[in-house]
């Protein structure tokens, strides 16, 4: 795949334009894979690697903008249009959907690179943030039934007394409870742990009692 970490995808039913930017990515020493469908792309096994999807509009099987709308928020490569047939309307589609950029063709090589360059680097900070969610959503999956009580009340603020009051137990059971999730959600700080909370959307969920 070459010296790069990253690969592009092309799907366009062009085989000629298929060609032209493969011999370009080889170039450029650049992985890269291209499809005829976007039935094709979906079914392909692809490699854990930041990627960049080129995709056309006009498929044989579908629109370029519909296959956008299916693949909605799941965890797909960032998206550069590529279109002989293009139009305002489509373009702002596009880019409403997310798209990084809408390239007419012919376009230039440099268009190109800098349309996936920023993909790529897109790409790599989803894949960062989805990683270190993980790892999040690992530490969160330690925690006992009450420490999982605790913790909202304690990253919405209420004081140790407070939050014992609510869930029916002394202070000095809740102030035990505080210092395990800290350990266990490695924890620098009350402020890493509010930033924790919110990440794993968990700051505002309402109390519950035993």
């Amino acid at each position: 795949m070459g010296s790069q970490d990253y690969i592009v995808y092309v799907v366009d039913d062009d085989i000629r334009m298929c060609e032209a930017l493969r011999e370009l990515f080889t170039s450029l020493d650049v992985a890269s894979l291209t499809f005829g469908s976007a039935a094709e792309y979906a079914e392909y096994a692809k490699p854990d690697l930041p990627a960049c999807l080129l995709l056309d509009v006009e498929l044989p099987d579908i629109n370029g903008l519909d296959f956008q709308r299916q693949l909605g928020d799941a965890d797909h490569p960032p998206i550069v249009f590529i279109t002989g047939h293009g139009d305002i309307p489509s373009s702002v589609r596009a880019i409403k959907e997310g798209a990084v950029d809408f390239l007419a063709k012919p376009f230039s090589q440099q268009d190109l690179m800098a349309a996936v360059d920023t993909a790529i680097a897109s790409d790599r900070r989803a894949r960062l943030e989805r990683a270190e969610r993980a790892v999040l959503v690992q530490r969160y999956s330690s925690l006992t039934p009450r420490e999982g009580q605790v913790l909202p009340l304690v990253v919405r603020g209420l004081l140790n007394k407070q939050a014992a009051a609510e869930l029916g137990i002394s202070e000095v059971t809740l102030q035990i409870h505080r210092s395990r999730i800290m350990q266990k959600m490695a924890a620098d700080s009350f402020a890493d742990l509010v930033r924790m909370a919110g990440r794993l959307n968990i700051a505002i969920e309402s109390p519950k009692t035993q």
